[in-house]
């Protein structure tokens, strides 16, 4: 039980305690998940779905071309139709009988479902959203490539390694449900501090929420101004820090930046009711009152990722309705400020679930990663759960663990109050867009941004699509420097110089110009091959004077000696 459950006695309305309990109690249940959302979408449906004779007829007339299509498929009677497949059907094995016509089954059925939830006249367009969601998550359980005895390439893997791949899977499952060693060794190249985190710096500032990183300068000399980097409070901040090849921080430093890092408390049920307001104090305006301090620096290049980003932009918005003018500039990395169309991730939060989430984090004091990372894992599923059963449960596949998927696994929480303050505030009322967020008890612009601004977006990001986060340009009176980077939310943005395969847009847009959709932007700029870490450092150049001698580490005169070395104390909290 949390040190700090609310208890009966300290109620004054016991009816409500006992709504709030039983509401915590269906969220223990369902893992966070509202039931009444999907039962209204559900219910939606098939009210508006009975009455579409039109539709139904359709429906039936699919039903039977689907089937013709898979009887002529694999008689070879008729005309042979082809079947749009995904990667989980690439193998040569599945083109053959049976297992073809078993593809071509499910492809169908998944295809008549996803025409049975969609475009039904009059059901709302979230309900539509959610059902045919959660009807794609309940085909992918049952996906034949899922079967052991219907995946054709489970099968061959077993004959070839005489059964030994059938053992290993078995093997592999049973350490999945054994409890890690408490002294089990992390190899050194995946340990915190040694080869992730690893960026020689020191902790030059400790608020009870956040410290603030100062790297050491590896050039001669540096741009004066400073480099700032807000990562998202519901995650390390190593992923900007990762291994060696591919640490920002590292790679940063090297472009002759001095760079500062906020690492984010791990919260405990004692800090349930800290909310935005303590970490916009505690976060952002702390670091940059620390970073003028020891650098002397009159104005700072700031950067934020995820919502890293958003909680960036709110200080911004705040610090210019006051007329602090020290930001040269803001990068919004996968960061969004309008959650209008916040993709798929928005089927998570309505009502209901924003209800159901703050009475489970009301009883706990903060909400688990673990309880956060389901609703992330479900809208990639394909890649993150079912092809990964495939390798390792029935191919006897070991998956060896690489330093994205060891941050992943470290795990954070977040407080009661600022989690319900995001997603209600933020998420589910989208105030900072229309312009009725608050910080400091004055309401928030965006339109008082009018610093340079560089927003990047990754073209198969879940999280924050990046047609969203490109709605940066109509809400501010800043220019606009526009990328769209190959990769996801984590994977588009840790894409550092030298990586295969990978490409981004990037283009200008002065804010005294036309406005131009996302999609007109797309057709008029060009993929460049490579990293777009490329081009943030041309901007950022391009925006910086010229170099001096690099600032002292911390400084003790000014309240801000060195409180001990890289990566800190905040980042080894579980």
């Amino acid at each position: 039980m949390p040190k700090s459950h609310p208890s009966l006695k300290e109620s004054t309305d016991y009816h409500d305690f006992a709504d709030r309990i039983s509401r915590m109690m269906i969220a223990n249940m369902t893992g966070g998940l509202a039931p009444s959302a999907l039962w209204g979408a559900m219910a939606d449906w098939s009210v508006h779905l009975a009455v579409s004779p039109g539709k139904q007829a359709k429906l039936a007339e699919d039903a039977v071309k689907a089937s013709a299509t898979v009887a002529a498929n694999a008689t070879g009677l008729g005309k042979p139709a082809k079947v749009e497949t995904d990667r989980r059907f690439d193998s040569e094995q599945w083109g053959k009988l049976p297992y073809s016509a078993v593809r071509d089954s499910f492809l169908l059925t998944e295809e008549w479902w996803q025409e049975a939830t969609t475009n039904v006249r009059g059901m709302t367009p979230g309900n539509e959203a959610a059902l045919s969601f959660a009807v794609r998550q309940a085909l992918d359980t049952v996906s034949p490539s899922n079967v052991p005895f219907l995946n054709p390439d489970v099968i061959e893997h077993a004959r070839e390694t005489r059964g030994a791949s059938v053992f290993q899977g078995l093997m592999n499952t049973v350490e999945d449900l054994t409890p890690a060693e408490p002294d089990a060794e992390t190899p050194p190249e995946l340990t915190v501090g040694e080869g992730l985190a690893a960026t020689q710096g020191k902790v030059v500032a400790r608020s009870h929420l956040a410290e603030l990183i100062q790297y050491s300068p590896t050039t001669e000399t540096v741009h004066p101004e400073p480099v700032l980097i807000v990562p998202a409070w519901i995650m390390k901040y190593y992923i900007l820090d990762l291994s060696e090849h591919n640490s920002m921080v590292r790679w940063l430093v090297g472009q002759g930046y001095t760079v500062f890092m906020i690492s984010w408390r791990n919260p405990e049920a004692e800090d349930r009711d800290l909310g935005m307001q303590d970490y916009v104090e505690q976060g952002p305006r702390m670091a940059l009152d620390a970073i003028r301090a020891i650098t002397g620096a009159e104005r700072v290049h700031a950067a934020g990722y995820c919502l890293g980003g958003t909680l960036l932009a709110i200080e911004a918005a705040a610090m210019a309705r006051r007329g602090d003018t020290r930001l040269a500039s803001m990068t919004l990395m996968a960061a969004q400020v309008d959650f209008s169309e916040a993709g798929e991730l928005a089927l998570f939060v309505s009502e209901a679930q924003v209800a159901l989430l703050e009475d489970l984090m009301w009883y706990q004091g903060y909400l688990t990663g673990d309880q956060m990372a389901g609703a992330f894992t479900m809208l990639r599923s394909k890649d993150l759960v079912w092809s990964r059963m495939v390798e390792e449960k029935m191919m006897g596949e070991e998956i060896e663990p690489n330093d994205i998927m060891t941050w992943n696994a470290d795990s954070t929480r977040m407080p009661y109050r600022m989690h319900s303050e995001y997603l209600r505030g933020l998420f589910l009322e989208n105030r900072l867009s229309h312009g009725k967020y608050r910080i400091d008890g004055k309401i928030l612009s965006l339109t008082d941004l009018d610093m340079p601004i560089f927003a990047v977006g990754t073209e198969k990001d879940h999280v924050a699509p990046w047609k969203s986060v490109y709605k940066i340009h109509h809400l501010t009176d800043a220019d606009v420097t526009f990328a769209l980077t190959s990769g996801g939310h984590n994977a588009g943005i840790i894409s550092e110089p030298g990586h295969p395969r990978r490409h981004y847009r990037i283009g200008t847009h002065p804010h005294a110009e036309r406005y131009q959709d996302p999609d007109a932007w797309f057709a008029a700029h060009a993929p460049q091959e490579g990293s777009w870490w490329l081009g943030w450092a041309d901007w950022l150049g391009q925006r910086s004077g010229e170099r001096v001698a690099p600032p002292p580490m911390g400084k003790p005169d000014s309240g801000y000696a060195p409180l001990g070395d890289a990566p800190g104390s905040y980042i080894h909290q579980s």
